[in-house]
């Protein structure tokens, strides 16, 4: 009953995940191209005043001096995020030829050792390092230019992805321990059930 909680409860926040990534990503796009034709538009309208034209007046007179923040804070948070849904999902990259050729009670202690490890790494490096990157960032007052808010929000991105990778090594290694059993125990129940069939049928021909 608590695993079946649990995997609802992780599906449930990579799917949270899963939608805030691909809005964040959605706006990082717009961002991107709005820069790249802004730009362009500068060109055009050095051009037409060299040639004695005067630019129609919505044409942007040179790339939005925010483009490039936004569109680096947005990737931050992006590739964070997305890393965290990856391994929430079990889609990351993973080198699993030497672990399947182990016994199946290695592979278990293997998979144990691999989340338990990443789960260090997100403690150390992405929690509590970003917290240390974040404190000190709003302690200097580090203000983007260009959008006048705060560098800490953007370094905000490494220790939320922290918490969320973390959550999933928890989930991941509860998982291990304890579906692992359950998957047997049901296979078994199948198997039991199987070899008592014949004896049924064979009590009902009689």
């Amino acid at each position: 009953m608590v695993l079946r909680i649990l995997v609802q409860l992780k599906a449930a926040l990579v799917k949270l995940l899963e939608m805030v990534v691909i809005i964040l990503f959605a706006v990082l796009f717009l961002d991107v191209l709005w820069g790249v034709i802004s730009r362009a538009s500068g060109g055009l309208v050095v051009r037409l005043y060299d040639m004695g034209y005067e630019p129609w007046w919505f044409l942007p007179r040179g790339q939005s001096q925010w483009t490039e923040e936004v569109a680096i804070n947005l990737l931050m948070w992006v590739s964070l995020l997305g890393a965290a849904v990856a391994y929430g999902a079990k889609s990351h990259l993973g080198v699993d030829y030497f672990v399947n050729k182990l016994h199946p009670e290695a592979q278990k202690v293997a998979e144990i050792a691999v989340n338990a490890i990443v789960g260090l790494f997100a403690i150390v490096v992405l929690i509590v390092g970003g917290y240390w990157l974040v404190s000190a960032t709003f302690s200097a007052n580090v203000i983007l230019p260009a959008l006048q808010i705060k560098a800490g929000y953007m370094y905000l991105a490494v220790p939320v992805s922290g918490v969320f990778i973390l959550l999933f090594c928890a989930e991941n290694i509860v998982e291990i321990i304890f579906g692992k059993h359950a998957e047997q125990s049901a296979s078994d129940d199948i198997v039991s059930q199987e070899h008592s069939r014949p004896d049924t049928v064979k009590m009902e021909d009689r």
